[in-house]
């Protein structure tokens, strides 16, 4: 007990005789999902291969390159992919940039941005540490809300560059990264935030946006409160 795996030297029948055993112990089932083991197996051999996450989002970057596949951008000056450590074990999805990040071409980097930033000193982290994007990769004008067919149009890259990251844990922020991501779009983020969401096997924290708490103080008690749950979730992994 108290050891780790080298999943890298663990072959099928190894997990065999690994199941067998706890199965003699009396367990019905381990306190892991399929695919999370899928997803611990599949990074563990990519990067066996030499499988380069920064290298991999930036062909990501060019793949998207100029990007014209929908409306907002005629009115972009910048095209905002996302920032931050391709190893994070923690990655935050707002919905999409605003003034500032249009401006400067980076994510959270406005008000709401140094209000996020505090929030990940305050966890025991720094920017880089974390990664952190938005569903929609191009500011709406007048930050009105994405529309269904912004929204479905780049859903799929930040998809992509969570299948690259593979973090530990995402939290949202906000009503509209958490259901487009989810791809639930009755679900109230008063009602989901507080408590962990799976998103394809990753454990997934809503919380609120920013710039709603600038607006609202009161609630940063409540977006703390996640926090807090999140930091228990990594902990364990990163201690030690």
């Amino acid at each position: 007990m108290g050891g780790t795996i080298d999943v890298m030297s663990v072959d099928t029948g190894d997990i065999k005789r690994l199941l067998a055993y706890y199965q003699a112990l009396g367990f019905d089932a381990l306190p892991i999902s399929l695919q999370a083991i899928n997803n611990l197996m599949s990074d563990a051999h990519a990067e066996a291969r030499g499988v380069n996450r920064k290298s991999l989002l930036e062909e990501l970057r060019v793949h998207i390159g100029d990007c014209q596949r929908c409306k907002l951008a005629k009115h972009r000056a910048n095209l905002v992919f996302g920032a931050g450590n391709p190893y994070a074990r923690l990655m935050f999805i707002g919905e999409a940039p605003g003034k500032e990040e249009d401006l400067q071409g980076l994510p959270f980097v406005g008000d709401a941005g140094m209000l996020l930033t505090r929030l990940i000193i305050k966890m025991g982290m720094k920017r880089e540490d974390v990664y952190i994007a938005n569903i929609i990769k191009c500011r709406p004008p007048m930050n009105r809300d994405p529309e269904e067919d912004e929204l479905s149009t780049c859903r799929k890259f930040i998809e992509k560059q969570i299948q690259i990251i593979r973090p530990q844990i995402i939290m949202t922020l906000g009503r509209i990264a958490l259901q487009a991501l989810m791809e639930r779009p009755n679900l109230r983020i008063t009602s989901a935030r507080g408590r962990f969401l799976d998103y394809r096997g990753i454990p997934l924290m809503p919380t609120f946006h920013p710039a709603y708490l600038l607006r609202n103080p009161k609630d940063k008690i409540l977006t703390w409160a996640d926090a807090q749950k999140v930091m228990a979730r990594i902990a364990p992994i990163t201690s030690g």
